[in-house]
């Protein structure tokens, strides 16, 4: 294909003594999370995956602070998941090589030492429960697809020995939760889309399957949590709602609802003991921590927070820490410890290393824009500082049903520093403004939203500041498909675009998306043996002549959810034009990015790519 094979290699020049602004390196010279924390049995450490080693790998540090220390050291392989056990010794964690998603299952010493293997099964997707360990740390659940690849199976296995066993294997998408205070139960989420899930709970002992929440329609029911006494199970439902509430759930009664805001409840935990409840509710795009006391009634007091987001919360086994990962839209992610007895917030990590000042950088303003029928889209709106007029990018989060939010982003923040303005909307089909919204983009993909793109463009055009001539338009996976939406169909707004893992041609993309994906796609996307015709009409290689913005592709050879494929078609169409594209491979990635190298690189090359075309400093196509 005559793709560039990028090797993480930074080769851009270097050059001295012209411009003393910060450069790219410094925006991006951060630490990146996975979302997942878990306590030590005594609280006094915190585990995590950060990417300091230039790998996502598990670290442990005091939740007082003072260094971390780093529990595995691995290259190739990323940690996506943590979880300690009950007696302290041991921290199991997940974790799939370059990026393939193939998680397999592991346990270290919490002291150091080698890594021991639970799952040895190349191409099977596991993943632990969220709180996978049993209460006696004997066992680990967890969920499969070895048995059938579309499946999710429940699966646990005993941790000394190599006993496994498969409790629940009824055709469908499980994944266990969490294990009753006594042991005999476990929690299951059962899966049929976004839109769609039960709660469902397993006897370990008899098989017994039940779910607890069956409805009709499209319902979200998930569980997060026991009740101390394991008589039922704290939920997020949006039942008869547009967001998502949190209600208690018995084992042998209805629901009842606990809180149910204007705005969806996103992270919820609980107190061993029964004392706390804790819960996030997204406030507009921002996070709004609460916490009440279970005994009492009341809410806790709390130390006042910077306005940020809250990607991932968990409870210590002693009810009184919080742990969770927070970031503001001028500060990277960091991990934090509320401390509920002296109602302290200690932050544990310092991730922004590149000597920038957070009063410095930009925070965005949330507007509204009006688009094709009536309604009115949220975006985030990051303006330079100066007079302009300003080139500007529009900003496609990927998802689709997911959110942008107000988190700090390296790659907007140096080019706000550069003179370029970043407008990112949450378009039809985003999450957190209820589940209608949400799902206008069901079999919809490279309809409607479209036309929510175009209005992004038209009021850009409209603003004194902007540039109306320098528009770029930038996205991965689903945002990646809408931005080679927008320079194939929407080619007249566009002077540069950057598509990192976006599917140019859906019906392509709904047959090799991975297997566990395949039965939700019709609904979600289209079927792609009886509706070619309506899929080819909505996918970007059908309109690939109509190119003209000057187009940057970012692929990872190991992506399951967007195969290579996918990029490799709409740059062989290109080039068979002439259509001098710029397309780089990174074979040791995939549906994003693991090694810091990778994504420094690639992120430069992007912010390059833009001010190249959107300021006319330089060409990057085919450099």
């Amino acid at each position: 294909m005559g793709e560039r094979q990028a090797n993480g290699r930074d080769d851009r020049p270097i050059v001295e003594g012209r411009d003393r602004r910060p450069a790219f390196e410094q925006f991006t010279a951060i630490r990146r999370y996975q979302p997942t924390l878990s306590f030590s049995p005594d609280g006094t450490e915190i585990a995590y995956v950060v990417n300091t080693s230039g790998q996502f790998n598990l670290w442990r540090q005091s939740t007082r602070g003072g260094y971390p220390h780093q529990v595995t050291t691995f290259h190739d392989q990323s940690v996506r998941q943590v979880s300690w056990s009950p007696d302290g010794a041991t921290i199991a964690f997940a974790a799939d090589r370059t990026g393939d998603e193939f998680q397999q299952l592991y346990v270290i010493p919490t002291r150091g030492g080698l890594p021991e293997a639970l799952t040895e099964a190349p191409g099977v997707r596991h993943q632990m429960a969220g709180q996978p360990w049993s209460p006696d740390g004997r066992q680990i659940a967890y969920a499969g697809n070895d048995r059938e690849p579309t499946d999710q199976d429940v699966l646990i296995r005993d941790v000394a020995g190599a006993e496994v066993g498969r409790p629940l294997a009824n055709g469908g998408l499980n994944f266990p939760v969490s294990w009753s205070p006594d042991g005999t139960w476990l929690s299951i989420a059962e899966s049929r889309s976004n839109t769609d899930v039960d709660v469902g709970v397993l006897s370990v002992t008899t098989g017994e399957y039940r779910v607890l929440t069956a409805h009709e329609s499209e319902v979200i029911n998930v569980p997060v949590a026991w009740a101390d006494d394991g008589s039922g199970l704290w939920v997020v439902s949006d039942e008869g709602r547009e967001f998502s509430g949190l209600g208690f759930l018995p084992l042998d009664g209805p629901m009842r609802w606990v809180e149910t805001p204007d705005g969806d409840i996103e992270q919820v935990a609980a107190s061993a003991d029964g004392r706390y409840l804790a819960w996030v509710v997204n406030d507009g795009g921002y996070s709004r921590l609460l916490v009440r006391d279970l005994t009492t009634g009341e809410p806790l007091p709390l130390p006042g927070m910077p306005r940020g987001v809250i990607g991932t919360m968990e409870m210590a086994p002693g009810g009184d820490q919080i742990g969770m990962i927070f970031t503001e839209p001028n500060r990277p992610a960091e991990v934090y410890v509320l401390h509920l007895s002296s109602n302290e917030l200690v932050r544990l990590t310092d991730g922004m290393l590149g000597g920038i000042d957070p009063a410095d950088l930009v925070i965005p303003d949330l507007i509204h824009y009006p688009t094709h029928d009536g309604r009115d889209v949220p975006a985030w709106l990051y303006r330079p500082a100066g007079e302009g007029p300003f080139p500007v990018v529009l900003s496609i989060h990927g998802g689709p049903e997911s959110q942008e939010r107000a988190n700090y982003s390296g790659l907007y923040q140096y080019l706000l520093s550069r003179g370029i303005g970043v407008l990112a909307p949450n378009v039809r089909g985003s999450t957190g403004y209820g589940k209608t919204y949400q799902k206008l983009i069901h079999h919809d993909w490279g309809g409607a939203e479209l036309l929510d793109f175009k209005a992004a463009a038209e009021y850009l055009r409209g603003l004194d500041w902007v540039n109306p001539d320098r528009l770029g338009v930038y996205g991965g996976s689903f945002g990646g498909f809408a931005t080679l939406s927008c320079v194939s169909r929407l080619p007249e707004y566009w002077a540069a675009a950057v598509d990192i893992v976006g599917p140019s041609n859906l019906v392509t993309f709904a047959k090799a998306v991975p297997p566990t994906w395949r039965r939700m796609m019709a609904k979600w996307v289209g079927d792609p043996e009886t509706e070619v015709d309506f899929l080819m009409g909505r996918s970007p290689i059908t309109y690939v002549d109509q190119i003209r913005a000057p187009l940057f592709v970012i692929q990872g050879a190991n992506d399951p959810r967007v195969v290579q494929g996918e990029s490799d078609q709409i740059v062989a169409r290109l080039r068979e034009r002439g259509v001098d594209v710029r397309y780089d491979v990174y074979e040791d990635e995939g549906h994003g990015f693991t090694k810091r190298t990778n994504e420094l690189k690639a992120m430069g090359d992007a912010a390059a790519f833009f001010e190249g075309h959107l300021l006319g400093t330089k060409s990057e196509v085919g450099s």
